[in-house]
């Protein structure tokens, strides 16, 4: 099987206006988009066909605290079925609210999202997804297949100190509904995220430890950046094209 690869419009940063071209000008067929508004859908969906783009997931928002979380998320997943899409990326935090609570708002947030085939992925943000070890728990708790993880490969090292990607992914490999792919320089909550392969993440073997269970995609590039830096637009774009670039120097396209 081929890995799907995608990028998050937000690796463009402030110069979105021109990501669609410059995607398909390098190739790039699949892309990670907020999710649109209800009457938006059917513009959105026109611009991604004439680009020649794919929308292989949505992000979405999920405020797993509220009592409302479930009916309120249920527009989200409508919009996805219509869209076609199976993968919603969340960020969720459960601050202090009831853990099990959560944990049961999230299994009915799954269950709603069984019948169009779709998964909710949480990103690895504290307090729920964090790390490998963190993840499991969580995912054990919910226990709903339609609950995910989306496993960022820069983040496990920004929220958590002596960790690498491919330990953390090892731990919850079989929950991982979608991949952000994320280069950094390995400092604990140091912003300091650069094109792929110019840091410490070895995206071979985080590759080849998820293609071996099985996993094929999405991995979605999200370039977010240095601390301190100024690009230009020729600067984002060379950037999201420097980093597929290295996923084919390294044989994962």
């Amino acid at each position: 099987m081929e890995n799907i690869i995608a990028c998050n419009l937000g690796s463009y940063r402030q110069f979105r206006d021109g990501a669609y071209s410059h995607l398909a000008e390098i190739g790039l067929t699949n892309v990670e988009i907020g999710v649109p508004a209800a009457d938006a859908v059917d513009a959105l969906r026109a611009e991604l066909d004439a680009h020649g783009l794919t929308a292989t997931s949505l992000l979405g928002s999920c405020d797993v605290q509220s009592e409302t979380v479930v009916s309120d998320f249920q527009t989200t997943l409508e919009i996805a079925a219509e869209m076609d899409v199976k993968i919603i990326f969340v960020s969720v935090h459960a601050g202090d609210a009831d853990r099990n609570a959560v944990y049961d708002r999230l299994r009915a947030i799954g269950e709603n999202a069984a019948p169009a085939g779709i998964k909710v992925c949480l990103e690895t943000h504290p307090d729920l997804i964090h790390n490998g070890d963190i993840a499991l728990e969580t995912m054990q708790a919910v226990n709903h297949p339609n609950i995910c993880v989306n496993f960022d490969t820069g983040n496990v090292y920004y929220y958590n100190h002596n960790v690498t990607a491919v330990t953390e992914v090892q731990k919850v490999i079989g929950h991982v509904g979608a991949v952000h792919l994320k280069d950094t320089n390995g400092g604990y909550r140091t912003w300091n995220f650069p094109a792929l392969g110019e840091g410490v993440v070895d995206f071979k073997a985080v590759f080849q430890t998820l293609n071996d269970a099985g996993f094929y995609g999405p991995f979605t590039m999200e370039l977010e950046g240095i601390e301190g830096e100024n690009l230009d637009e020729a600067g984002a774009k060379a950037r999201v094209a420097d980093s597929l670039q290295h996923l084919k120097n390294i044989g994962v396209i």
